[in-house]
């Protein structure tokens, strides 16, 4: 996979990203002068969540027990089926101008002389015939096409800010503050969300994402269901099978002290967890779910996304969904191949997923977000682009308007640094899905929600 030219502000920010929280700490210490991620300090433990086999760590809940939080999940489960919103990430700061192409402005080709993708590549955008998909973007086409996919072909807010990790954490906190703490997502499930249920917030990575820090209610970050078996030092099979089923039968026997009490629970618990993991993981710890879809292979994005689409459809009470596309987009050089590869690989995936959805009869259910802390410059620094403002975003999905939202700018009025003009606010879209999708008060999860316009976003 072709890697991105990162800037020092982007290699920070992947470093505080990917850090693994000590336990009970939250994330970890960041530098001077950043914001502080939002979830920070939030307690942290892990348990195994027996239905989908899988090791969760649970944010924002330590004291409750794995039994309690089991019954919180078949209790959200046993109800009416929920909305759900997959929020994907394009880390680094995509350029809009090549995943939509002005190929109709007349300084297209003079801003950018090597980049400028020519008439005919891609697609036409039948919304603005100035425009023209990537041509790793046919998937994205492909569901516009259908009615499924609603555009915002130049979303930002203003005064915009070239830092990949202040301007990201705006849109994980849903407000322009550096201070905020909880994330937009976060919020709307402490408003709507249960006590005990951490899978109503799910980051499908190694941690916690900071749109889904809350204050009040547990979420949850998990890999894959595949991530969690027993294993042994030089032990296999047939003697591996007795050795875990005299494991949990220990966890059974009584308790001569409260020591004994908490290793043989532990016991117990993980037993469990593998008396009902066939569902999910076989034997040797591969998924053992059949897509509905084609996937993309090689890359952890398609296989979350795959895991995904089979933990819904086996019911697990789900609402908001956090992960990252594939690769980086941080495109000071090597854009071309960037994008060949990174931006087709995670479109391809988006693809399936849907495909995935609405052959399980689930796709009404599921809202899929596409977006990024920032477009790139309009014009070309040689190989790549530079950080610039107004960016792209895509909501997906068979209830999506499919609609484009604020209009393409141009490129003869950029703004004071040579970058693209907004026509929509990030935050206009959260009061939208708010409102919309979910039914909730837009106020109750977005600051100064009443300011901002309502675009129509679900049909």
């Amino acid at each position: 996979m072709p890697k991105a030219c990162a800037c020092n502000d982007f290699n920070r920010a992947q470093l505080l990203r990917k850090g693994v929280a000590a336990a009970g700490r939250g994330l970890p210490n960041i530098e001077p002068g950043m914001p502080i991620p939002a979830g920070t300090g939030m307690d942290r433990r892990t348990f195994m969540l027996r239905s989908a086999g899988a090791a969760l760590s649970v944010y924002g809940a330590s004291m409750l027990g794995v039994r309690h939080f089991e019954e919180g999940i078949a209790k959200a489960a046993e109800g009416p089926a929920k909305p759900v919103l997959v929020s994907i990430f394009m880390e680094g700061g995509w350029d809009a101008m090549s995943v939509l192409a002005p190929i109709g402005d007349a300084r297209y080709t003079q801003l950018r002389p090597t980049l400028a993708l020519k008439e005919g590549e891609g697609l036409k955008f039948t919304e603005d015939e100035r425009l023209m998909w990537h041509p790793q973007a046919q998937g994205l086409a492909t569901l516009h096409g259908e009615g499924k996919v609603s555009v915002l072909p130049a979303v930002g807010y203003d005064p915009p800010d070239e830092s990949h990790f202040t301007s990201r954490h705006y849109w994980e906190v849903g407000q322009l503050d550096t201070e905020t703490r909880s994330g937009w997502m976060g919020r709307l499930l402490d408003a709507t969300g249960e006590e005990d249920n951490p899978l109503q917030g799910l980051s499908l990575d190694y941690s916690l994402a900071p749109a889904l820090a809350t204050t009040r209610v547990p979420v949850a970050a998990v890999s894959t269901p595949a991530d969690y078996r027993l294993w042994a030092y030089g032990v296999d099979e047939p003697v591996m099978a007795p050795a875990v089923q005299a494991y949990g039968d220990l966890g059974a026997l009584p308790a001569p002290s409260p020591a004994y009490a908490q290793a043989r629970g532990a016991s117990l618990d993980t037993s469990i967890v593998l008396g009902q993991m066939a569902s999910f993981v076989g034997s040797s710890g591969e998924p053992k779910y059949e897509p509905k879809a084609t996937y993309p292979t090689g890359d952890a994005f398609p296989e979350r996304l795959e895991a995904l689409a089979a933990m819904l459809h086996a019911g697990l009470p789900i609402r908001c969904v956090s992960l990252n596309g594939v690769g980086g987009y941080d495109t000071h050089s090597d854009e071309v191949e960037t994008l060949k590869s990174n931006l087709g690989k995670t479109v391809e995936s988006v693809l399936a997923f849907q495909r995935d959805l609405e052959a399980r009869g689930l796709a009404d259910r599921v809202l899929v977000e596409l977006w990024s802390e920032f477009g790139r410059r309009p014009e070309e620094n040689g190989s790549g682009t530079d950080h610039g403002a107004a960016g792209a975003a895509f909501l997906i999905g068979t209830r999506a308007k499919g609609e484009m939202v604020g209009e393409f700018p141009g490129l003869a009025q950029l703004d004071e640094n040579e970058n693209l003009r907004n026509t929509s606010d990030f935050r206009a879209l959260y009061c939208s899905l708010v409102e919309q999708w979910f039914q909730t008060e837009a106020g109750l999860v977005i600051p100064n929600a009443a300011e901002m316009p309502r675009p129509v976003l679900v049909k």
